[in-house]
């Protein structure tokens, strides 16, 4: 095996082992530190195409399903979980998702990045600037969405989450603490929400044609196999440790140098399309 090759496996289950900490701390899938992490290493193992996007999407949705089923498992264990809601959510969720995956399929690359840079800066404000959300901003009469408020937020969730490559963790919480859930149970739903958005979202992605087009190597469809084992094997191993940390801990410091993370993304992201 080349050096290259062992570099490759390295930087990616390092990403991994982040975005399981991430997927167990914050309730994300992680597609925020899987998707730069791939747009960054894959260019030096194969031309750097319009597609690479699209594969990062698409690995980040997979390894989504690997990190987001550990981090719901550990969760479990304390009784978090709310699966009621993820039952209430689910066919919304998928449906979303869908629709999601019909847009990547006929959008450009650059569009793709620049809709991910978008949402990434949004969740950017979120982590630096809580106080800006109605996340404290909660009054006791609020319960979970219901009707038509339900299908709406949750189709939009699944779609936008499908674009991004992301698990829509995020939203969740925001949205169940502010229905006077507990930030405790709100993560470890949120990671159960990420599994529903995954699954779908990197099935798609797998049956996606890429054409001609010049793939690196082991990638089926838009999903790169080395990538997703290396990622999940990181992640594997740190869900666990994430979703002890968020009962151990008020997340105050890290979602702030999270925040300052994803600003560098969502500027990085920026850059690319100029």
């Amino acid at each position: 095996m080349s050096a290259d090759i062992i570099m490759f496996v390295i930087t990616l289950c390092c990403a991994g082992a982040i975005a399981g900490i991430m997927a167990g701390l914050f309730g994300i899938g992680g597609g925020f530190v899987v998707v730069p992490a791939l747009l960054a290493v894959l260019p030096f193992f194969t031309p750097a195409t319009e597609d690479l996007m699209k594969v990062a999407i698409g690995t980040s949705l997979a390894s989504i399903v690997v990190s987001s089923a550990r981090s719901v498992q550990a969760h479990n264990k304390k009784n978090a979980v709310d699966f009621d809601v993820l039952k209430s959510w689910s066919t919304w969720l998928v449906l979303g998702v869908l629709g999601g995956l019909v847009i990547a399929s006929v959008v450009s690359a650059e569009s793709l990045m620049v809709v991910f840079a978008t949402g990434v800066l949004a969740f950017a404000c979120y982590f630096l600037c809580p106080r800006c959300f109605s996340f404290s901003h909660k009054t006791e009469s609020l319960s979970m969405p219901k009707g038509p408020f339900k299908v709406a937020l949750a189709s939009f969730l699944g779609g936008f989450s499908a674009l991004l490559g992301i698990g829509g963790g995020t939203i969740t919480v925001i949205t169940m603490v502010t229905c006077n859930r507990s930030a405790h149970q709100a993560v470890a739903t949120a990671a159960g929400v990420g599994f529903i958005i995954g699954l779908p979202g990197a099935l798609g992605f797998l049956m996606m044609s890429h054409g001609d087009s010049v793939m690196p190597y082991g990638t089926v469809g838009f999903i790169n196999l080395p990538a997703l084992a290396a990622i999940s094997l990181g992640a594997m191993f740190t869900a666990p440790l994430g979703a002890k940390l968020a009962h151990m801990t008020s997340e105050t410091l890290l979602k702030r140098l999270f925040g300052v993370y994803l600003l560098s993304v969502s500027a990085g992201m920026y850059l690319k399309t100029i």
